[in-house]
């Protein structure tokens, strides 16, 4: 059945009102500028506006038909249903999209009405042009969904067990009682490398009658109306509603034998969504700013809000076991365990914000990165993986990172075998590899020193050296016609201009070769010729190498115009462009990113927070920030596991972009430098940019 547009009009009115949250002021104004939708459209970000919680495996969410890598795509209407997981701009063939529930009968040309579309933090709602309207929020485990239809119609769920955005290797699902049934699906990770198996428990708010229709789908067909009671949401009158609620397990056996039914329905929807909400704003709230434009706050605090999307946590209910990438059950030792990686975007930004912002759980997600290294890490996801998830490179500079900040790392003396395993394995095949590798030397070597193990830290120090000085300069140092090919001499993704910054901690060795004024008008014309790409992540950090060759004014230019005006962009993320695209990289739309332009799981968005702040982990492991001016009038930082440290950021006298900084002082004291060690900022006080 359609409804009629009087009706369409009344019931969406009714639902606007009664999902609405009851939150502060404060917390409106926080999350209110958050927008969902950025980045969702086409090929302009990859991302989703799915309900979910920080640090879930749930986001549940339309599936577009055809889809975007996530799943959704802002400008295609049509959906395949609705289900329950995703990564955020992962690229490939995206992965997750399991579960898949269409409230319809046929499960043909059911679109989304995009006018009625609400998505916020922890909450998303639509209605459907076959009359029904859906609503959905979660937690930790558990995926939410609300389906109302029409009185007159039939209530029908398609089921798909076999839905997924890539290879699927097996799936099932069988009713257990009159309102649950029980399933599994076993899926190909993201690049079809490695597979995650996901197990779950699909409980409803009424009995259903289960068979089998085409390709596999099961109809979940039922009978009773029912009535969806909380403190705020009643039954709507015309409507009947169906709850679904589907937790997933961490991949141990008995875990999902071990959870009372009652427990799933305890806490009602509305009480739901405000949990959800509360803790993102929690984490929103680590940060406030102070001037700019609206746009450029709604920018930036949906960057924020995606840092912390992954990883997932995966320990059972009691903090008891979890499960390891080898496959076997592991002690958690009354913490909780960390899984879901895409290191090698998100060890440049990401996880040194998160380090910075969220402290209370950077321990425990760097306590979970090292104890890959215990139970047999591999650069790549495994075949035993119990929830989607990529890659684990560059996993020693990341570790490093939070050491040298500050956070408790339990395991890290354990875990070095494994990291110099990990490092004597380094492909050096091309020269993005050796520039990896090098790099990776490097982290180790600090590392061997930070634990004291001096014959270690000289060891690995050469020999990341070694292998620098083997490559750059027969691969970098002389600038050539082949240097704007993407792809050239074997490069991975960039040109040999984007991969000559890419081992920042051997800046030194770079002047000494080239030459440091030599070196610091090479960087001008790299962004003069607009060699630099935004839309992928091996020269992100180019930006901010200006302070180190003695021209800090030029990063807070450079930074400006990349995040806040139209520049031209030569290249995407695999090629150069036919055509230049010519726009703003970050725009509050849902085409809201360059072309091609992934979010890459939040290694973008945690870029443009950086950015926004005035401040930037050039090398990560370094734990030193470069500093520029913050696209702010004043930022302030709420720091440490109990939020008590403040750091103030902020302008004194500037009147326009382009003035130069006289002086950058720290608690009063002028910095020689624009940076400073993060331990020193973790102390608090205030950093003042002085025109």
């Amino acid at each position: 059945m359609k409804l009629k547009p009087y009706c369409k009009a009344v019931f969406a009115f009714a639902f606007s009102l009664l999902f609405s949250v009851p939150v502060s002021a404060q917390q409106s104004s926080v999350l209110d500028k958050v927008n969902l939708f950025i980045g969702t459209a086409d090929d302009y970000g990859q991302m989703s506006p799915g309900a979910t919680v920080p640090y879930s495996q749930i986001q549940v969410c339309p599936d577009s038909k055809p889809r975007q890598h996530p799943g959704y795509d802002f400008e295609v209407p049509v959906i395949s249903g609705f289900s329950i997981n995703r990564l955020s701009g992962v690229g490939g063939s995206g992965c997750g999209g399991n579960v898949s529930l269409m409230p319809d009968s046929t499960g043909e040309d059911v679109r989304l009405l995009k006018e009625t579309e609400q998505a916020s933090p922890g909450y998303y709602s639509v209605q459907l042009s076959n009359g029904v309207f859906f609503a959905a929020t979660a937690n930790h485990r558990m995926a939410v969904e609300r389906f109302y239809f029409p009185d007159d119609s039939q209530a029908v769920l398609l089921l798909n067990p076999r839905s997924a955005f890539d290879k699927l290797f097996a799936a099932g699902f069988e009713q257990k009682t009159a309102s649950m049934g029980q399933g599994f699906a076993e899926c190909a990770n993201t690049c079809g490398r490695g597979r995650y198996h996901l197990h779950y428990r699909l409980y409803t708010s009424a009995p259903f009658v289960l068979d089998t229709i085409a390709d596999g789908r099961k109809r979940l067909t039922f009978q009773e109306a029912t009535v969806l009671s909380s403190s705020i949401v009643q039954r709507v009158q015309g409507f009947k509603g169906i709850e679904v609620r589907i937790v997933v397990s961490t991949g141990l056996s008995d875990e999902l034998n071990r959870m009372p039914a009652q427990t799933v329905w305890q806490t009602d929807f509305q009480t739901l969504t405000t949990q959800a909400r509360r803790e993102w704003q929690r984490l929103l709230s680590t940060v406030d700013v102070e001037g700019g434009t609206a746009d450029l706050q709604t920018l930036f605090y949906t960057s924020l809000y995606r840092t912390f999307h992954s990883p997932f946590q995966v320990t059972d209910r009691d903090l008891r076991n979890y499960l390891g990438t080898d496959g076997q059950q592991h002690e958690a030792k009354d913490r909780p365990y960390y899984s879901s990686w895409s290191l090698w975007d998100t060890y440049r930004t990401k996880f040194p914000l998160i380090t910075l912002l969220d402290a209370a759980r950077s321990s425990d997600i760097m306590q979970s990165l090292a104890q890959l290294y215990i139970t047999g890490k591999k650069d790549w996801s495994t075949d035993k993986e119990c929830v989607p998830t990529v890659r684990t490179e560059h996993a020693v500079a990341t570790l490093l990172d939070a050491y040298r900040q500050g956070i408790s790392i339990p395991s890290l003396r354990d875990a070095y075998p494994g990291m110099v395993g990990e490092v004597t394995r380094l492909s050096l095949k091309s020269p993005d590899q050796c520039l990896e590798a090098c790099g990776d030397c490097w982290a180790l070597g600090q590392l061997a020193a930070e634990l004291g193990m001096m014959d270690e830290a000289s060891r690995w120090t050469k020999r990341g050296e070694e292998i620098f000085d083997s490559i750059w300069p027969r691969e970098f140092q002389h600038i050539d016609e082949t240097y704007t090919k993407m792809r050239g001499n074997g490069l991975y993704q960039g040109t040999r201009w984007q991969y000559r910054w890419g081992a920042p901690m051997y800046l030194p060795r770079m002047m000494k070769m080239v030459g440091k004024e030599e070196l610091a008008e090479q960087l001008l014309l790299f962004f003069r010729e607009q060699l630099y790409n935004q839309g992928n992540e091996p020269d992100i950090h180019v930006p901010f190498l200006f302070g180190r060759l003695g021209k800090p004014q030029q990063t807070a230019l450079v930074v400006r115009s990349l995040a806040t005006e139209s520049v031209t962009h030569r290249y995407g993320g695999n090629d150069a462009y036919p055509t230049p695209f010519v726009g703003c990289a970050f725009v509050n739309q849902p085409r809201g990113y360059c072309p091609e332009m992934d979010e890459d799981d939040g290694a973008m968005s945690a870029w443009y927070v950086f950015a926004s702040i005035g401040m930037y982990p050039l090398i990560v492991g370094e734990a030193v920030y470069e500093l520029f001016p913050p696209l702010f009038d004043k930022v302030t930082l709420h720091l440490g596991a109990d939020r008590q440290t403040t750091v103030v950021i902020r302008t004194e006298g500037r009147t326009s972009e382009k003035q130069q900084v006289k002086r950058v002082t720290w608690n009063g004291k002028r910095l020689r430098h624009f940076r400073i060690a993060v331990q020193e900022l973790k102390k608090g006080g205030e950093l003042v940019f002085q025109y």
